[in-house]
């Protein structure tokens, strides 16, 4: 391969990546809520900036990328892993190496996107709840969401409603306040479907 052709596939690669991040960080934005103009006043940059970012016109610097992640409780590692994305798999694989995690959120609950993005109406998640972790209150989303108990129990409070499941069980709930408690000695791990996308 020519230098110039070399210069040419890093460049294709390059703006293919920022084109990724820039949609991952719009379905992120709009899977919390939140308009640009807020994150441009959260993050300090212009909506036009952020725009282009988004629209994988303009590249976010590593600073600007940690401060996005920041914002959003992920990882930088949540707008890089397309990298090792085959282009053909994008949007429809994920492979288990490449999983996003959503990081602990200091409750013993970890947290991985099993699905290829964030662009559909539902996103399928893999939770592991530590034991002894629970919830430290109440949360309440504008979200269906099901889940399938992959192993462990869990004590869920769905509303003022209160169950044991166990791994096999189903639960689900919309639009209610949900909490959650392993009060076993071994993990609990879920497989959750939810809609729309929240993380």
């Amino acid at each position: 391969m020519t230098s110039g052709a070399t210069d040419q596939a890093e460049q294709e690669k390059s703006g293919n990546l920022s084109a990724d991040i820039g949609r991952d960080l719009r379905a992120v934005r709009q899977s919390k809520g939140m308009t640009l103009a807020e994150m441009s006043e959260r993050l300090g940059r212009s909506v036009g900036y952020l725009s282009q970012v988004e629209r994988g016109i303009s590249v976010l610097s590593t600073e600007e990328l940690r401060q996005v992640a920041k914002l959003f409780d992920v990882p930088v590692s949540w707008f890089l892993v397309l990298s090792d994305v085959p282009e053909e798999e994008r949007g429809l694989i994920t492979r288990a190496g490449l999983r996003r995690m959503s990081g602990e959120d200091g409750e013993g609950l970890s947290e991985e996107l099993l699905s290829p993005d964030l662009s559909g109406s539902y996103e399928v998640m893999r939770s592991v709840f530590a034991p002894g972790a629970r919830s430290s209150k109440p949360h309440l989303r504008m979200t269906e969401e099901t889940a399938y108990m992959v192993s462990g129990q869990l004590d869920v409070h769905i509303g003022k409603r209160s169950f044991t499941v166990h791994a096999g069980d189903c639960f689900r709930f919309q639009e209610e306040e949900f909490y959650w408690e392993n009060n076993s000695t071994k993990p609990a791990v879920a497989i959750w479907v939810v809609s729309p996308p929240i993380y």
